[in-house]
C-alpha cells in the first residue's frame, strides 16, 4: 500500500516506523530538513522537503498515487488544506489530525467530507479519554473496551504477594470456575509472551486478562488487587490534555468528583478558572514538590501529570506514589519510558502517539478491521476483526486451526452476544473476533479473515 505521511513530527515519525516496519511504501514529507534527517538515518522510508501546501510539492511527493495521505503536522490548518489538496489531487483516503474543536466538534460548522477529509483524528483527545477509562478501574495500568463495550480487556501488574505468582494459567482457570475470563498476554521483563496453559505467572508480571465487562470486577478480585472507588483528582498541566481529561471528569453523570489542577501560565489559568465552575483551577508550577504537598497531594486518590516535561511527569507521579495517592498517571512520548514507568512503580503511562497510531492503524490494515489497538509496554496488539463470508476462520472449530505463532483468539461477538473462545468456539460468516498477537503475525492471521 502506498502511504504518504504529511509532518515528520513525534506522531509523523512514529507512524513511518510502524507503516514501514510492515512493508509499507511510505513517503514523508515535511518543511524542515532537521526532522527528516531523522527519518532518513532511521527508517527505509523516502522522504521529500517541501511545502505540505504546495500542488507542486504534493504531486512530486506522489499524493496522486496514494492510497492513504496522513497528515500529522502540529498546525490543524495545514493538515486541513493539505488533506483538501491532496483528496483533489487523487488521494484514495485522507486522514488528518484536527485537534480545535470548532472543526472536529460535533457542532462543527463544516464536516470532515466538506473538507475532502475522510478521517479526522484527534490523538489528544484519545488519550484523556483513555485516562478517564483508567479513572473507573483503579487497579488496572491498562483499560481497553472491546465488542461494543461488552468486554474488557485490563493490565494488572502482579505484585510480590499476589496468589497467582507462581500459578500455571490451567491452574489459575481452574480455581475459578464460575468467571469466564481468559489471559492473553504477559509482560515479563521487557519480553512479550502470548501465553498456553502450562505457563506460570512470576510477581511483577504486566499480565493483560479480557472478559465480559461485567465480570471485569472478580477477575480483578482474583489477582490480589483491591478495586477503590476514586473521587478526589489532581492534575498537574492545563493546557490541552489536562483540560480535556477534567471536562471530560465534570461531564462525567455517574460520579461527582473532586478536582484540583495546576496550570503554571497565569492566563491559561484563569481561563479555565471561568471555563470549568467545578474545578479548583492553581496558578503554579505543577512540579513543584512544596506546591504538590501544600494543595493536599496525599490526600488524592488519583494524580494524573500530563505536563510537556515527560521526565518531570514520572517524578511527580512518583513522588504521588510515595504519598500512597491510589492512582498514579503520567502522559509520557519516549517509547524506552513507558516500560521503566511500570517497572518503578507507576500505575499507568499514556502515549499520545500510540493513541494517534491505534486511530490510523484500522484504515491501513486489508480486511474488515473493525479496531487496531498497541498494547503499552509490550509488543503486541489487540485487532478486533470481521469474519468474511467463506473465509478460512470460519471453516473449523478454533482448536482445529493451524494459526499462526505468536497469536491468541479472545473472544467473539455474534448478534450482540459475547463470548470468552474456547477450543470448541467456532467463528462463523460476519462474527467480530478479538485476537491478540505479536506484530509478526498481523499479516497471516488478518488473511484467515479474508
Amino acid at each position: 500500500m502506498k502511504i504518504v505521511i504529511i509532518g515528520a513530527g513525534e506522531i509523523g515519525y512514529d507512524l513511518a516506523s510502524v507503516l514501514s516496519a510492515e512493508k509499507h511504501d511510505v513517503t514523508v514529507l515535511d518543511r524542515e530538513r532537521g526532522p527528516l534527517s531523522r527519518v532518513t538515518e532511521s527508517l527505509d522510508v523516502l522522504t521529500k522537503e517541501g511545502n505540505a501546501t504546495s500542488v507542486k510539492d504534493l504531486v512530486d511527493t506522489g499524493v496522486s498515487d496514494a492510497d492513504i495521505l496522513i497528515c500529522v503536522t502540529s498546525v490543524d490548518e495545514v493538515n486541513m488544506m493539505s488533506g483538501m489538496i491532496g483528496k483533489r489531487l487523487g488521494a484514495k483516503m485522507v486522514i488528518a489530525r484536527v485537534r480545535s474543536e470548532e472543526f472536529s466538534g460535533e457542532e462543527a460548522p463544516l464536516s470532515p467530507s466538506d473538507l475532502g477529509i475522510d478521517v479526522m483524528i484527534h490523538p489528544e483527545l484519545s488519550a484523556a479519554q483513555e485516562i478517564a477509562h483508567l479513572l473507573r478501574r483503579s487497579s488496572a495500568s491498562d483499560v481497553i473496551n472491546l465488542a461494543d463495550k461488552k468486554m474488557q480487556l485490563i493490565g494488572i501488574r502482579l505484585e510480590a504477594n499476589s496468589p497467582l505468582n507462581g500459578v500455571s494459567l490451567n491452574e489459575y482457570a481452574d480455581r475459578f470456575p464460575d468467571i469466564v475470563f481468559r489471559v492473553v498476554a504477559i509482560g515479563r521483563r521487557g519480553r512479550t509472551i502470548i501465553p498456553n496453559g502450562s505457563i506460570k505467572l512470576q510477581k511483577y508480571d504486566q499480565v493483560f486478562i479480557l472478559a465480559k465487562t461485567e465480570h471485569i470486577p472478580q477477575v480483578i478480585k482474583t489477582t490480589g488487587k483491591k478495586e477503590t472507588e476514586l473521587h478526589s483528582v489532581m492534575i498537574a498541566g492545563g493546557s490541552d490534555m489536562g483540560a480535556m481529561i477534567a471536562r471530560l471528569l465534570c461531564a462525567d453523570q455517574t460520579k461527582n468528583w473532586s478536582i484540583k489542577l495546576i496550570e503554571p501560565d497565569y492566563e491559561l489559568a484563569e481561563e479555565l478558572a471561568i471555563e470549568l465552575k467545578e474545578v479548583m483551577v492553581l496558578n503554579g508550577n505543577p512540579t513543584d514538590p512544596d506546591l504538590l504537598v501544600t494543595e493536599g497531594i496525599n490526600e488524592m486518590d488519583a494524580f494524573i501529570a500530563v505536563t510537556d516535561d515527560e521526565e518531570s511527569n514520572i517524578i511527580s507521579c512518583l513522588m504521588a506514589k510515595h504519598l500512597e495517592v491510589k492512582k498514579t498517571v503520567a502522559l509520557v512520548s519516549k517509547p524506552d519510558f513507558i516500560p521503566l514507568a511500570q517497572t518503578i512503580g507507576l500505575d499507568a503511562v499514556i502515549n499520545k502517539k500510540v493513541a494517534a497510531s491505534n486511530e490510523i492503524h484500522r484504515y491501513v490494515r486489508r480486511g474488515k478491521v473493525i479496531s487496531v489497538t498497541e498494547l503499552r509496554g509490550i509488543k503486541a496488539e489487540v485487532i478486533e476483526l470481521q469474519a468474511t463470508p467463506g473465509s478460512k476462520i470460519t471453516k473449523k472449530p478454533i482448536k482445529k486451526l493451524r494459526l499462526p505463532d505468536g497469536c491468541v483468539i479472545g473472544g467473539i461477538l455474534c448478534n450482540g452476544s459475547v463470548e470468552i473462545v474456547t477450543g470448541a468456539s467456532q467463528v462463523d460468516d460476519n462474527d467480530r473476533v478479538i485476537i491478540f498477537c505479536l506484530p509478526t503475525a498481523i499479516d497471516k492471521v488478518t488473511k484467515l479473515f479474508q
